[in-house]
């Protein structure tokens, strides 16, 4: 069974169990199956002192993904997104924060799926992979 938990959420403007299809979708896509998924809505404040803890890196993030998974193929994670960095970047682009939150989201998933970002031609492909993604939604 699928388990998705989404904390701090209460401005979130889509159903939970949208979102959880939509995951699943994704993973599917990538040939994983989705077992669990927490996803922590939060501060810059509070996400720049995780990427000081676990990474070491001293510098504010839109998402930190933590791979959980004990079994090849069964995404299992963490995701911790900072709502401020979300914000901000939306207004930035010109869109809309929960469309660059579907994006955050979407990223963060597609690095538990297996993809990376650490150079200019994995950071094209991922973002190509991140649109594909979005026109899957179906909200």
């Amino acid at each position: 069974m699928i388990q998705v938990n989404f904390h701090e959420i209460e401005e979130f403007e889509l159903s939970e169990s949208d979102l959880e299809i939509w995951i699943s979708s994704i993973t599917s896509r990538h040939n994983k199956s989705l077992e669990f998924l927490d996803i922590t809505l939060c501060s810059d404040s509070y996400l720049l002192e995780m990427n000081k803890q676990y990474l070491e890196h001293d510098y504010f993030t839109d998402i930190l993904s933590f791979d959980i998974s004990e079994i090849p193929g069964k995404i299992m994670g963490e995701l911790y997104i900072s709502l401020d960095r979300v914000k901000e970047n939306a207004s930035d682009l010109g869109i809309s924060w929960v469309d660059e939150l579907h994006r955050v989201i979407a990223h963060g998933v597609l690095h538990l799926c297996g993809l990376d970002d650490q150079d200019e031609v994995s950071k094209a492909q991922m973002r190509q992979e991140e649109e594909i993604v979005l026109a899957l939604r179906m909200f």
